[in-house]
């Protein structure tokens, strides 16, 4: 079994950032990526919605995770952020899944008090 596998399109080895200067500098160069590879990606996926909606959402998704000042934290948000990548571009990650980010939001608030719940039937 000498067989040589050859490294995935789009793969991107883990390092850990020096500082924080460094860590927001790789965020950002991601976050320049996705907003870049939009129209390439609904392509890909045959996504039916605007370039703008989409656009949002990457951004919100990264908003979410701007006040993390933990180093090791950063690290592991921007390798999954670069996994995530890989996966919608090389079309492992299926429309479905990349719907379902945009599910989330059109989705009603789960019932909270008890009437609510025993109005749904989750009491």
């Amino acid at each position: 079994m000498s067989q040589v596998f050859g490294v995935a399109n789009l793969a991107v080895t883990t390092a850990s950032a020096p500082s924080a200067e460094a860590a927001r500098t790789r965020a950002l160069a991601l976050y320049r990526k996705w907003q870049k590879s939009v129209p390439e990606m609904m392509k890909l996926h045959e996504l039916n919605l605007p370039t703008s909606t989409i656009r949002a959402k990457i951004r919100e998704e990264f908003e979410r995770h701007r006040q993390v000042e933990k180093l090791e934290a950063r690290d592991i948000l921007y390798a999954k952020g670069e996994m995530e990548y890989q996966e919608v571009m090389n079309v492992w990650k299926q429309t479905n899944h990349i719907m379902n980010y945009f599910i989330k939001d059109q989705m009603p608030p789960k019932p909270t008090t008890f009437l609510e719940k025993f109005y749904e039937g989750k009491y």
